[in-house]
């Protein structure tokens, strides 16, 4: 299976199942539009109009030496075997530190933050069962994650500074490794909360919508009032005392900012370089929900974004654009991508009552519910339903040019559109396929700079 595409006069084609890259001339990619489906008599028949035939051949023989080669129209050695493993291991842990939230962002999943139930944090007796279980429940593995997530988890920072110490001891105790990381809203980054974060190395998530109209119109205080002044100067401030971190920006495009690169480029301005601007879900009915026919606009701006990220890596700039970033080889990490997140089976969200759930956004849906931090796992018909969800069971996944980089897309997205994680969220295939063609674009263009010199 290949995928072929051009971008900016680039004639570019995508070995799927070898995930070999290659940049073609016009009479090639015309040539495997027909190629392997019609024989090279037919071909040069349907070509000698326009091409001479001593080109054709030499197009042909190239072709067929690469495909001798193994990266192009490579079989699918990985279908015809892949089985999800079999197991319990639970390596990631999403601690619900609060249901609530000191900010009401419009398009908010967990319902501005409580998930549809009551407003509430969780109590460090839970969070401490929460790492207990986690201990348990992750076997022999010797790298285990807990992200402390919200709401707005920095609500509850004291808990979380208990709960990070706590984790630290017993690990060491089952010979284990913790790596932290916490999703915040920012407004609360600062002073003992900071230098706690940056001394402890952890991970983090931040988030910023991009421009301050943007930010301040989807993501309100209480009161209405806009965040980006304080959000956007502590984000910079931790960043600048602490820019060891793994960290990412996270922002979300609406229909009311479909103009998202300038958000990208406006980040970009502020000095930072780990960003993500993420397409929002749900909403259906209201104003800032993406509709079908933003597609072709939306698929204009992936475009221009990708024009000024190359543009300013030219120039120094070590930006980093999250769904930019593909892995096109294959190796160790092949068979985990097939089965996206590990949701439900490697990785449960619990809640501040101490409810376990596949993932933060199944969270408040009670079919959902995997069992609790004292029982442990007791549905183990749910888990199995996820372990399951690989790209070889979702429908359309299979044949698809883009199920080694989207996993299949999110479970959530796909449930909440059609009542099943096994059939993908529409908008989101398209959109990601849209993605994946600039990112393949802009590693011929890293690596054309590189011959260059």
């Amino acid at each position: 299976m290949i995928h072929q595409f051009t971008f900016d006069g680039i004639n570019i084609v995508l070995d799927v199942h070898s995930g070999s890259l290659h940049m073609v001339d016009e009479l090639t990619s015309k040539i495997l539009e027909l190629y392997p489906v019609h024989n090279e008599n037919i071909i040069k028949e349907k070509l000698s109009c326009y091409y001479d035939v001593e080109q054709i051949d030499e197009s042909i023989e190239e072709i067929k030496e690469l495909m001798d080669a193994g990266t192009l129209f490579c079989c699918d050695e990985v279908g015809p075997t892949f089985s999800p493993e079999d197991n319990t291991i639970i390596k990631a842990m999403c601690l619900h530190l609060a249901h609530d939230c000191n900010l009401r962002c419009r398009y908010c999943f967990a319902g501005q933050g409580p998930f549809g139930m009551d407003r509430t944090i969780m109590s460090y007796d839970v969070g401490k069962k929460a790492l207990d279980f986690l201990m348990e429940a992750s076997g022999s593995r010797k790298h285990i994650e807990v992200d402390f997530f919200g709401g707005e988890p920095l609500l509850n920072f004291e808990v979380m500074k208990q709960l990070v110490e706590y984790g630290n001891s017993i690990a060491y105790k089952y010979g284990k490794k913790v790596k932290y990381t916490v999703t915040t809203n920012c407004v609360l980054l600062k002073g003992e909360i900071k230098e706690f974060i940056g001394q402890k190395g952890m991970d983090i998530v931040l988030s910023l919508d991009g421009r301050p109209e943007v930010q301040n119109s989807m993501r309100p205080f209480i009161s209405g009032r806009g965040s980006y002044d304080i959000v956007s100067k502590n984000i910079v401030n931790f960043l600048n005392d602490y820019n060891n971190l793994t960290y990412y920006v996270r922002g979300t495009f609406t229909r009311h900012n479909l103009d998202f690169a300038s958000d990208v480029m406006h980040m970009a301005e502020l000095g930072l370089e780990s960003l993500s601007v993420e397409p929002v879900v749900g909403g259906f009915g209201e104003d800032y929900a993406l509709q079908e026919e933003d597609l072709p606009q939306i698929y204009t701006e992936y475009e221009r974004l990708t024009r000024k990220l190359l543009e300013i890596r030219r120039k120094g700039s070590k930006v980093r654009f999250f769904h930019f970033n593909v892995p096109l080889d294959g190796g160790p990490c092949l068979k985990k991508r097939l089965s996206n997140c590990g949701a439900g089976n490697e990785y449960v969200a619990v809640t501040p009552q101490g409810e376990i759930y596949p993932c933060h956004q199944f969270v408040g849906k009670h079919d959902f519910k995997l069992g609790d931090i004292s029982s442990g796992i007791l549905n183990k018909d749910i888990m199995n339903y996820f372990r399951n969800a690989h790209v070889y069971n979702k429908e359309n996944c299979p044949d698809c040019w883009a199920k080694f980089f989207c996993s299949g897309g999110c479970h959530a997205n796909a449930y909440e559109e059609n009542n099943t994680i096994y059939k993908p969220h529409s908008m989101g295939c398209k959109l990601m396929k849209k993605r994946l063609e600039c990112a393949l674009y802009l590693k011929v263009r890293e690596m054309l700079d590189k011959q260059r010199g």
